[in-house]
């Protein structure tokens, strides 16, 4: 079963998320930003980690930097889910650690296609 911690702060995008998701067939958990994901993550791995960019407390990028930094999750992919599209964001996500970039909106259909390409 592919888990999926998704982090935004944004209440109704991870509402969006979480409904998207979980219609796939994918067990969804949330947080509201990286603070809140890294406390999750110290007794939780999933198989994905897909996250916002623009957050309070700790942003995307730190995110995605703190969990690379952890061996047990090196290999996990990451999806940054953002409203973000400039080449140098996608650079700096790339060289953090993250897999891959979903441009929001999202189509339910694309992002089930895409976690299912980073998780198989």
């Amino acid at each position: 079963m592919t888990s999926i911690l998704a982090v935004d702060d944004s209440p109704s995008m991870r509402m969006l998320l979480r409904s998207a998701l979980v219609s796939q067939g994918f067990v969804v958990s949330e947080a509201e930003d990286g603070v809140a994901a890294l406390a999750w993550l110290e007794n939780n791995a999933p198989t994905l980690l897909i996250t916002d960019i623009n957050m309070p407390r700790l942003d995307g990028f730190g995110l995605i930097e703190a969990v690379r930094a952890q061996p047990r999750f090196r290999d996990m992919p990451i999806l940054v889910l953002s409203t973000e599209s400039s080449a140098e964001k996608k650079a700096i996500a790339r060289r953090a650690g993250a897999t891959g970039w979903i441009v929001k909106p999202f189509d339910t259909e694309k992002l089930a296609a895409a976690v299912r390409r980073v998780t198989h």
